[in-house]
């Protein structure tokens, strides 16, 4: 063998090890990409909320096993969210019964005063319950409310007096006589509930930040989903749906929704996700802190992850002990005033 057959010899030797360290290289710079189904582990077993199944459920539904008539009663009765906690409600009171249909028709077509949600419920003739107003039904009362206020802040002069005017066309429609709380009386509940909610609102948040390898979306997805989390409805948010039914998800895990939009999730590389507990929002029996900060530590293994604060600093045990202990104090304050954490009215007030 010459010296140049050696030569070239050597030659392809060196550029195919370049080749295969480059693509080596390259892979593993990449993001994560998703496992295979069968190399996820069987027989590993992962928290959920309150010893229940977060995405199949399993706590009781009272309007399971009801007849359909009484499935939706029910239910009308549950959508019923007037509450002189939180509203400021005006009685509107027709000369004879209203129909439904009749009622349906004159709604005001949107709910809002301003960034203030406002409801009008009727009295039902039959079973005496206050409920949304439904075809089919006959109604001798309604009552009116805007919610006094939410975390947009207080409702205002403007936002009380365009709930008026809609409530007044209303009435106007079903010959029906309003009668208004006085608007100062209002706004002054409104800035003084404003207040507590304002000093009493706690959204807890997590950041997990990758040590070394980026994530993929799909590997994310496949990780969390391990954990009982969901695609969410919006984009770059995966949710621990509640098991109570139509409630606010637990948690949020939540990442860059132009990385979730990509044309090629297995392209966009993911370094940083948040971990977020709207704390108002759930029941404090359904423990949702201790849901959070063990739903923190075990992604943070799984990831390959350093669990920080919105500050950059790393959230130690002593941390998490220190926000149970004010977490405590909070559910307390939220009770005596009749808000307790995850009851309605503590959902419409803290959204």
């Amino acid at each position: 063998m010459n010296l140049t057959v050696t030569l070239a010899i050597v030659a392809g030797v060196v550029l195919l090890a370049v080749v295969v360290h480059g693509a080596w290289t390259t892979r593993r710079s990449g993001p994560r990409l998703p496992q295979p189904p069968d190399s996820a582990d069987p027989g590993r077993l992962e928290p959920t909320l309150g010893g229940l199944d977060p995405v199949a459920g399993g706590a009781a539904d009272p309007e399971v096993g009801l007849p359909e008539p009484a499935r939706t009663q029910q239910l009308a009765r549950r959508a019923a969210r007037i509450d002189a906690l939180i509203d400021a409600i005006a009685t509107v009171m027709p000369e004879s019964p209203v129909s439904g249909e009749q009622a349906l028709a004159h709604l005001p077509p949107t709910r809002r005063a301003g960034s203030k949600p406002f409801h009008i419920e009727g009295l039902d003739s039959e079973t005496g319950d206050w409920e949304l107003p439904r075809a089919g039904h006959r109604y001798t009362e309604f009552q009116a409310a805007v919610q006094l206020a939410n975390r947009h802040g207080a409702l205002n002069e403007i936002e009380y007096s365009e709930f008026v005017q809609k409530v007044q066309a209303f009435a106007d429609a079903i010959s029906a006589m309003p009668d208004f709380p006085d608007m100062l009386d209002a706004v002054a509940r409104a800035r003084e509930l404003d207040a507590f909610s304002g000093a009493h609102d706690a959204q807890l948040t997590a950041v997990l930040r990758a040590n070394s390898v980026a994530w993929s979306v799909g590997y994310l997805q496949q990780m969390a989903g391990r954990h009982g989390f969901v695609p969410g409805v919006v984009p770059g948010r995966l949710v621990l749906p509640s098991p109570e039914e139509g409630a606010p998800p637990v948690l949020v895990l939540g990442f860059d929704h132009q990385a979730a939009l990509a044309e090629d999730p297995g392209e966009a590389a993911l370094r940083e996700l948040t971990l977020s507990l709207d704390v108002p929002q759930t029941p404090e029996s359904a423990e949702p802190f201790a849901a959070w900060q063990e739903c923190a530590r075990r992604l943070a293994d799984d990831l390959d992850a350093t669990l920080v604060d919105d500050q950059g600093q790393p959230i130690t045990l002593h941390a998490f002990a220190a926000i149970g202990t004010e977490l405590e104090r909070l559910y307390r304050a939220l009770e005596s005033r009749d808000l307790a954490a995850g009851t309605l009215a503590a959902r419409r007030l803290f959204s």
